[in-house]
């Protein structure tokens, strides 16, 4: 699966644009999978990174914690001192169109928990308009997990609220219990209208906002939150 990447050291938007379509056909090349590792406590895992471009590239790795906020943005900061994480190499160079598998071995003085794997690319052969070098970074994330998994009374829905003006149903869910989720996939329906949406991690105690398209002739009236085991649906109202 190709990935977005994030371009560091930039000082304008004129500066990423140039550089983005630059770097067009260069990124899409680099690919790392699998994207997610759900893993028990202890863990061992391996990742693979896919140089598809036509020039070698070095690749240094770098672990970090994370935090996800209710509107799902992350916030990043050194790995958290209860995990204990090591890999078989933290630098590397993967020949052109050839892979690289990193292997690794994970404990959690408790679970869940979570961290991610951030792997920066360079060796592109050019720089920036500004001198700078440009390095791709490709995240492959890892959850530490208990044979306890999230039950069905501890998730619920906040709110389902159909935005007319927006044509879009905004989702607050809840997991009030002290195991991680992950919804599969989301269903929203209205008449004869059933969509598809993507799913999303239900961090433990904690809130998750999600935002649906919606394409149907008729407002949706219902939305359907499949888990692994079980799913969870609710009424969705109409915004003012």
């Amino acid at each position: 699966m190709k990935l977005h990447f994030l371009l560091q050291k930039f000082g304008t938007a004129r500066w990423i644009t140039l550089a983005l379509l630059t770097l067009c056909g260069v990124v899409e090349a680099q690919t790392v999978r699998p994207l997610i590792n759900e893993l028990g406590n202890p863990a061992k895992g391996r990742v693979e990174y896919v140089n598809d471009a036509s020039v070698p590239l070095n690749v240094t790795v770098e672990a970090k914690s994370f935090s996800v906020s209710e509107k799902g943005e992350i916030t990043y900061r050194p790995l958290d001192s209860n995990i204990r994480l090591k890999l078989s190499a933290t630098s590397f160079r993967v020949p052109p169109q050839q892979s690289y598998f990193l292997f690794y071995e994970a404990t959690s003085d408790k679970a869940p928990a979570w961290f991610v794997i951030y792997a920066a690319f360079s060796g592109f052969g050019f720089k920036t308009q500004e001198g700078m070098n440009v390095r791709v970074q490709l995240p492959h994330t890892v959850y530490l997990l208990p044979k306890d998994r999230v039950e069905k009374p501890d998730v619920h829905i906040v709110s389902a609220v159909y935005n007319a003006g927006s044509n879009s149903v905004k989702v607050v869910t809840e997991n009030s219990g002290a195991n991680f989720g992950r919804v599969q996939q989301a269903f929203v329906s209205g008449g004869k209208k059933r969509q598809e949406g993507p799913g999303f991690p239900v961090f433990p105690q904690s809130r998750r906002e999600m935002e649906y398209s919606w394409q149907g002739d008729q407002p949706p009236d219902r939305i359907s939150l499949e888990f692994e085991r079980f799913k969870v649906e609710s009424e969705v109202t109409r915004s003012p």
